[in-house]
């Protein structure tokens, strides 16, 4: 019996023991994944990513992480942690940054709610169609697809074939994600500016001079040159409806700019304004055939609600702020073009 007793302290104390190194073991085991998951990666630099493409297992996203220096020894973790937290399986395509400081369980929750990185591509208002693709082409890392796609082929592609390219697209600012195209950026701007200007026409002022949502676009293009004061858009648009109603040509140098192309060197002479083209508007009555601009959002608006007055001409103050001397009368006119002469003289010296 007494051999029994001592059998059964040894047991117990067997069972006392295993339970005890079997509950450090599994607290040991939380404490190694509790700190792995709210631990910052190392080996990350600012600027890196990881790339998730179509098809990839959750092993080779593993495999990707090593390959972007992040340090080995715990795929149990990282399976562990993505069953926690629902990403097993529901890892989302994309770009993700892999910024200093993050941890396991930010980045699969990233990956898995598809925070993908994101970049921006603004399209400038004024910018013509030229301007725009250029810059468009040195968007990274945007997709590209048109170098050797000519202006008529870009606009079948978006379904708007025989339209001239010409201020089809609103300035603003695109956001766009690894793998998107630059016509899929092109599609975006073409169809916002299609929303802006029909939501324009349908608000236009009772009395707009213009036939259709087309001439707003144009008119609205020519404002956009015009001035890059946002109070003054308005006010101009206001001397443009007029003149239009009144039958005086719009006289305005930025199409006759746009109409000489390449052959524009930086200055207009005289001569230019006195060359005829689809474009100069001191050789030809009303609007041009095409805007001659991207026109952004304020210049359409201008355009379809000017602003009521009686000035039919303005000309730059000339003292470098952009703004403008509006005028009612030819006389009036003549009198601010001649301060502005002496005002650009003062600064520049004789022309």
């Amino acid at each position: 019996m007494a051999a029994k007793g001592r059998w059964r302290r040894i047991l117990g104390i067997f069972f006392v023991l295993s339970a005890l190194l079997a509950g450090a073991a599994a607290y040991w085991a939380w404490d190694r994944y509790t700190a792995f998951a709210d631990a910052p990666l190392s080996g990350l630099d600012a600027g890196d990513s990881l790339v998730v493409e179509r098809g990839d297992s959750f092993k080779r996203v593993l495999a990707k992480l090593r390959e972007a220096g992040v340090s080995d020894g715990h795929e149990i973790e990282w399976q562990a942690l993505a069953k926690e937290l629902g990403a097993a399986g529901r890892i989302q395509v994309g770009e993700y940054a892999l910024e200093p400081g993050l941890t396991p369980r930010a980045l699969l929750e990233r990956m898995r709610d598809g925070k993908v990185v994101s970049y921006r591509f603004t399209i400038v208002e004024g910018w013509n169609i030229r301007e725009l693709r250029a810059a468009l082409s040195r968007a990274t890392p945007l997709v590209q697809t048109l170098a050797d796609v000519d202006d008529a082929a870009l606009m079948a592609k978006l379904d708007q074939p025989g339209v001239h390219p010409e201020g089809r697209f609103l300035p603003e600012t695109y956001v766009y994600t690894r793998g998107d195209t630059d016509l899929d950026v092109l599609r975006r701007a073409h169809a916002a500016l299609k929303r802006e200007l029909e939501q324009a026409w349908e608000a236009r002022a009772a009395d707009v001079p213009l036939k259709s949502a087309e001439e707003a676009l144009i008119l609205a293009s020519i404002i956009e040159k015009e001035t890059g004061i946002a109070e003054e858009r308005p006010e101009i648009a206001g001397v443009f409806s007029r003149r239009l109603k009144v039958g005086m040509r719009l006289q305005t140098d930025p199409t006759v700019i746009y109409g000489m192309g390449s052959a524009y060197a930086g200055n207009i002479r005289r001569s230019d304004l006195t060359t005829d083209t689809p474009y100069n508007t001191y050789t030809r009555d009303g609007l041009p055939p095409t805007p001659i601009a991207m026109a952004g959002r304020a210049a359409i608006r201008a355009a379809t609600n000017p602003l009521p007055g009686d000035t039919l001409y303005f000309v730059a103050v000339g003292d470098g702020s952009g703004r403008h001397v509006f005028s009612r009368t030819y006389a009036e006119h003549q009198s601010a073009v001649r301060e502005y002469v002496q005002r650009y003289r003062e600064r520049f010296g004789p022309r």
